[in-house]
């Protein structure tokens, strides 16, 4: 199978290990894994911040560079849910202020067939043990747009369940917020503050060393929020974590 590897402008500006972790993992898998080097944002702040007209030549965009893969994998589930439930909107939307049916037929070949990484391994490979090895107690935060908009449910768990040396505790108030929200850490910083703290808190609680999301956008928020709290915990995307092995000298 070729994917197109969807990195996300976070993780291509801040979190590149991220995306090398992607490419290691799935080429592991038997994946052909490629990086449209034309590839942009997807538009999501623009379309979050009231923008919709102008995240749309990013979805058009998205489209062109995308279409031709068998299937999209991104590792954001924020991202990802930009994709699969807000293009179909913008759709909607340009077609009943009388602009025609193009944009939606645009993104139809893509919408569907653009996974969430962990979505990807678990539902189209059909895998959950996927020769991973991280000898480390972790705690697993399901973030909003994967827990809420995609709908991930069990898949990360059970892919961090079947890794080997890994002890996975239960998180307490795992489906509550973290506080990071995009936009609304921006206009509501002292909430979003207070959020990340009592996430980090409960994170400590469970006496992991650390704590794992499949969003480097929420992680990012956390991890600032240990550096404050000076805590020892260690914010983790779930894709380095499946793609270390024992003869990494990292893990």
């Amino acid at each position: 199978m070729r994917v197109g590897l969807f990195l996300t402008c976070v993780n291509d500006t801040l979190y590149p290990d991220t995306g090398r972790a992607v490419v290691k993992l799935l080429t592991r898998l038997g994946v052909e894994v490629d990086f449209p080097m034309t590839q942009t944002c997807c538009g999501q702040a623009h379309y979050n911040t009231g923008y919709r007209h102008q995240a749309e030549p990013l979805a058009w965009h998205f489209s062109d560079v995308f279409g031709a893969y068998e299937a999209i994998v991104t590792p954001s589930g924020s991202c990802g849910a930009m994709v699969r439930e807000l293009y179909p909107r913008m759709g909607e939307r340009a077609a009943a202020e009388g602009r025609g049916d193009a944009l939606t037929r645009a993104l139809a070949p893509v919408v569907p067939k653009t996974f969430e990484l962990t979505e990807f391994l678990v539902d189209v490979l059909g895998v959950t043990d996927v020769g991973a090895c991280y000898p480390h107690k972790v705690t697993y935060h399901p973030t909003c747009h994967g827990l809420r908009g995609l709908g991930l449910a069990d898949r990360p768990r059970r892919l961090l369940q079947a890794v080997r040396g890994l002890e996975l505790v239960e998180l307490p108030g795992a489906e509550e917020c973290c506080g990071f929200g995009g936009t609304f850490a921006l206009k509501n910083a002292e909430l979003s503050a207070a959020m990340g703290a009592d996430k980090v808190r409960s994170a400590e609680s469970t006496g992991a060393d650390v704590l794992c999301a499949a969003d480097n956008s929420c992680l990012m928020h956390l991890g600032g929020t240990m550096s404050r709290l000076q805590s020892d915990m260690r914010p983790v995307h779930i894709a380095e974590i499946l793609a270390s092995a024992e003869e990494d000298p990292a893990v």
